[in-house]
């Protein structure tokens, strides 16, 4: 099982179940959402847990998905596209050890100019 939660706590999370292998997104969103690139891991929907003590929003951040966060502590926790029977939960949200690890690197054609990507993971343009 793994525990998550924002940084004020307003917000926890489980997941009684596998997580998908995680992931680093390098889109426009995700580093303006987060302040750098974002690691997340998809959890089916029917083992993820959420808690909140009101503070969840969520944004509507395209057409296809809907970014949620804590509306105390700014903190970006999920990524979820209706179409989708899972839901992205931020890998830096999850208490530790995780025993996870990346696997990937996806939008990497909308990376920041100010870092670059020296490991040996497959780089997804899209």
């Amino acid at each position: 099982m793994y525990k998550g939660s924002c940084n004020c706590g307003g917000v926890t999370f489980t997941v009684d179940g596998d997580l998908a292998p995680p992931s680093a997104c390098h889109c426009g969103q995700c580093r303006k959402q987060s302040g750098h690139f974002w690691a997340s891991a998809c959890a089916e929907d029917d083992v993820l847990t959420i808690n909140d003590s009101g503070s969840l929003r969520w944004f509507d951040s395209s057409d296809i998905a809907r970014r949620g966060f804590c509306a105390t502590c700014g903190a970006f926790l999920f990524w979820k596209s209706p179409a989708d029977s899972h839901t992205s939960v931020a890998l830096g949200a999850l208490e530790k050890p995780t025993g996870l690890a990346l696997s990937r690197h996806i939008f990497v054609a909308d990376k920041g100019d100010y870092y670059d990507l020296n490991d040996d993971l497959p780089k997804r343009a899209q």
